[in-house]
């Protein structure tokens, strides 16, 4: 089987400040019938497997190294990357993209608490729960009493984001990173949404840290 080789416009703004020219920049796929391509939202498509980027340079094939270290990126990496608008390299945590992509298009239903249909809180205890064995209590407002308060400048990816979408803290998601947070909306079911979204900041009423 032939090997693909599929020429990628790449500009990284690594660590160190270099960004790989267009022309010098050259991504080997090798072995076709192992490629694997998962949708991404919006028909992006991205192979599975991992893989390295390198750069030829005066006929002589160099790997670009990202913050000193060389790079293994995997899709996913990359699809969240896109999304969140964000170096590819900061997203650290597997497990947590695995989730938001398993449950990733699940249509919200009040009360539900399963990929059949879940509401804002229960996606948000159960995402807590799965990926950082924190244990939550049902509803937005409690969630809420239990958190130390965060500063939107001083959130992290974890911490919890609520709104008053109908009197009180009355909608709840999970930040991410770069203002981006994930969540089960009435409208959308599970997406991910920008807290500068017009809606959304004039709904925010503060974040939550939970300490356990």
């Amino acid at each position: 089987m032939k090997n693909v080789v599929v020429l990628f416009t790449l500009l990284f703004a690594c660590g160190t400040g270099i960004k790989a020219q267009i022309s010098a920049n050259i991504l080997k796929i090798v072995n076709a019938q192992k490629l694997l391509a998962i949708n991404f939202i919006n028909n992006i498509r991205f192979p599975t497997q991992e893989f390295t980027i390198s750069s030829n340079t005066n006929s002589s094939t160099a790997k670009t190294t990202i913050g000193n270290n060389i790079e293994t990126i995997s899709g996913i990496q990359f699809k969240y990357a896109i999304m969140l608008d964000v170096e590819v390299e900061t997203l650290s945590d597997p497990r947590l993209l695995r989730f938001i992509e398993e449950w990733y298009g699940t249509r919200y239903r009040m009360g539900g608490t399963t990929k059949k249909g879940v509401d804002c809180s229960a996606f948000s205890g159960t995402l807590l729960s799965s990926i950082y064995s924190f244990s939550l209590p049902r509803t937005a407002r409690e969630q809420y009493k239990i958190c130390e308060r965060v500063k939107k400048d001083e959130l992290l990816a974890g911490d919890l984001v609520f709104f008053n979408t109908r009197g009180g803290v009355s909608h709840v998601g999970v930040y991410l990173a770069n203002n981006r947070f994930v969540h089960s909306s009435s409208s959308n079911g599970v997406v991910i949404s920008n807290l500068d979204d017009n809606y959304y900041a004039k709904k925010f009423i503060g974040g939550g840290r939970i300490n356990q």
